[in-house]
């Protein structure tokens, strides 16, 4: 599930008062609503990013082009709203009303010019809390917040919006608890794109019990749905899962087909990443009923890319080629890179599912070529799907450095996350420290007190930080195991294939020795055998001899026809006819009546549902070797006097018995021996990927079963 690590945002979550559309990534916003109308006003566009490299510089020179496009079209229409609330502000008004416009004029001011906001807003704080405003105030902080949220200014946003809470605490608005609520949500986006999941959790928890006791379900939703976001970064599906069919719930009570939209996603979304696919496609469905391309595009790329890949696991290949191809098209017209490449990488790995592997092979390589600057997370799909290409088309040289590279790729994504997670315990620490020292200094008159407390705090910082990092280690050296373990397995799953082809061409090619030789016998051989009966038939015929020459005459000519019989039945043994007219069935059956009309073995045949798909002309030599060695077996070395072969089959699964009444002998003698009888059946069981089952003990007879897959 590698694309499915990337998805760990939901279209059409909301940010605090603004429209927004949430990813991994950052956070897209686009328009502010107004406090008094409830209307959507001056549009906006703010992209929160918390990737590194390429990617992020990528983002960024977007922004730029986006905020200058922005700033060149909205400029005029802002202008006389702008020019107009700084009149008013130039007049005289009631204290609220003052603090209120500055609000405005900051909101108004964001898309345009941003110092001069900042400016404002800090002057309206100034002003609201002289005057003892203290909602105002806390809503001029909560507004302040979003600047320093687009400038990535976290540990600054998080200031503001701890001072809002402060303000709200002091209220007495109608509003605050809902106010309250809203700080609590922004809080816990700060926070995650921090990095600090577990705080995000935290102050999500909050805003969603004030949601619930304020019976406000469209907030509770949206809360729920970031909830779930965030317990997605968590890896903690389960809980994403959970919090996605809470909001479930409050869409189907509010009807809004874009609120069903987002929770059946969202739903989708965390099945597909606990590999519940049939689940996640029930889910899907229901999406799909509320689906309407007018949504944002990055909601209706995730849409069909998550589509997609429940499709591609669900085996709906040409289904899953439709979504990626709509996937696609979609990202081509919105100039979305992250959502092509994507829709390429996926649309590859159908192409090698549909067993097209040259298209596929073409369409990777051309994205290695074209995009030498792929971001790291792109780097392991696209190895990894290589390598997967290669590994089902049979060419396992190929596959091996590929999977190599992509566990090279991927290890080094781990570590770079563990570093992150070190430099959060690093930044918690030193934050930790500056607060204590600030306790210090405002609290001289205690000093001694002070101290002691100090001492203990910084006692468990490091106790605290010490455990993390050994919790880290010890994790990190456990993905690192485990990450061998199964590299192991792999190169060891590879070196199988490889050994699998080579036993295939040595066994095609002793049959093909053996279909020669026996054209050879019968066609060559046999025919001058023949040839030299009918000539001295007809020499006899000629000549007039005594008795006793007449005798021995008739004594050559029955010696001759046992030599043809004999060159025959070699002939047949070697490459019977009826295996390659007539199919197994029909081959096993001829052998079982042969061996018995010779009375070596009196062979029961049973066939059951051999009458299927015709089987593969190479397994079909390799099973009828198997029970040729057996039935030999059961008369050389076991003395048998009877014997039964049994083979069914049922769909793909191939069941071969073999039992005789012989002697017997104790199974665990096969572990050590070299004989080239049980070698030869052990190779060719080896090749058809089969399991052998043995049951003998010395004079109770041998039962051998052989089950294996012809698919």
């Amino acid at each position: 599930m590698p694309l499915l690590c990337l998805l760990l945002g939901t279209p059409g979550q909301t940010f605090g008062k603004s429209r927004a559309v949430t990813y991994k990534c950052g956070i897209f916003k686009y328009g502010r609503k107004s406090r008094k109308s409830g209307r959507w006003l001056t549009p906006e566009i703010r992209f929160l990013c918390k990737e590194q490299g390429e990617f992020l510089r990528m983002k960024q020179r977007l922004l730029a082009v986006c905020l200058w496009w922005l700033w060149a079209y909205q400029a005029p229409a802002q202008t006389p709203y702008i020019d107009s609330l700084t009149q008013e502000l130039k007049g005289s008004l009631a204290d609220t009303s003052r603090a209120y416009s500055m609000m405005r004029l900051g909101i108004a001011l964001e898309t345009v010019d941003t110092a001069l906001c900042s400016r404002t807003y800090n002057e309206g704080i100034q002003f609201a809390s002289s005057k003892g405003l203290d909602y105002q105030a806390a809503l001029l902080y909560f507004n302040r917040a979003y600047l320093y949220i687009a400038r990535a200014s976290y540990q600054e946003a998080e200031k503001t919006l701890d001072s809002a809470l402060v303000f709200l605490g002091r209220s007495s608005h109608v509003n605050t608890l809902f106010k309250t609520a809203s700080v609590y949500a922004t809080l816990s986006e700060v926070k995650r794109h921090q990095g600090d999941y577990q705080q995000a959790v935290a102050w999500q928890n909050k805003a969603i019990e004030l949601y619930i006791k304020l019976d406000k379900p469209a907030s509770l939703l949206t809360a729920y749905i970031n909830q779930a976001s965030v317990f997605k970064d968590l890896n903690e599906f389960v809980k994403e899962e959970e919090y996605g069919r809470k909001a479930l719930a409050i869409a189907r009570s509010t009807g809004r087909r874009q609120d069903l939209f987002s929770a059946h996603f969202t739903i989708a979304l965390a099945l597909t990443m606990q590999n519940q696919y049939q689940k996640a496609d029930d889910h899907i469905d229901s999406s799909r009923k509320y689906y309407d391309e007018n949504y944002a595009h990055q909601a209706v790329i995730s849409y069909h890319l998550v589509a997609g890949l429940i499709d591609m696991n669900l085996n709906r290949l040409a289904s899953a080629n439709e979504h990626f191809t709509k996937t696609g098209q979609i990202a081509e017209q919105a100039k979305d890179v992250f959502g092509n490449i994507q829709a390429r990488l996926q649309l590859a790995r159908v192409l090698t599912l549909q067993k097209k592997f040259r298209e596929g092979e073409a369409l990777l390589l051309a994205i290695q070529k074209e995009r030498a600057d792929l971001q790291m997370n792109h780097q392991v799909i696209l190895l990894d799907y290589l390598a997967r290409l290669y590994e089902e088309w049979g060419d396992a040289k190929k596959a091996l450095p590929y999977y190599k590279k992509y566990k090279e790729v991927s290890d080094s994504m781990s570590s770079i996350q563990n570093k992150q997670y070190a430099s959060n315990l690093e930044v918690q620490y030193q934050t930790a420290q500056k607060e204590a020292t600030i306790q210090q200094l405002e609290a001289d008159k205690k000093f001694q007190q002070l101290n002691i407390r100090q001492k203990n705090t910084l006692n468990y910082i490091l106790i605290g930080g010490a455990v993390g990092l050994l919790v880290i280690s010890l994790l990190t050296y456990r993905n690192y195991r485990h990450k061998q373990k199964l590299q192991q397995q792999r190169i060891n799953e590879l070196e199988t294939e490889q050994q699998l082809t080579a036993a295939e061409a040595v066994l095609k090619g002793e049959e093909q020795e053996r279909t020669r030789l026996a054209k050879d016998l019968h066609d060559g051989l046999g025919g001058m055998l023949s040839g030299i009966k009918y000539s001295l038939r007809t020499v006899k015929e000629n000549l007039v001899m005594t008795p006793a020459n007449a005798l021995a005459f008739e004594r050559s000519m029955d010696m001759l026809d046992s030599s043809i019989q004999e060159m025959r039945r070699v002939a047949h043994n070697m490459m019977p006819e009826t295996l390659v007219k007539f199919g197994l069935d029909a081959a096993l059956k001829d052998f079982c009546n042969d061996i018995t009309q010779s009375n070596a073995l009196q062979v029961t045949y049973q066939s059951i549902g051999m009458n299927g798909p015709d089987i593969s002309q190479t397994t079909t030599i390799t099973i009828y070797r198997i029970v040729q060695e057996l039935i030999n077996n059961a008369i050389k070395h076991a003395a048998a006097r009877t014997s039964i072969v049994q083979i069914s089959r049922t769909g793909d699964k191939v069941s071969l018995t073999v039992e005789d009444d012989g002697g017997g002998f104790d199974p665990a003698i096969l572990q050590g021996t070299k004989g080239l009888g049980w070698s030869n059946i052990q190779n060719r069981v080896g090749y058809l990927k089969g399991n052998t089952d043995i049951r003998s003990e010395p004079g109770k007879g041998t039962s051998v079963l052989i089950e294996f897959e012809t698919a």
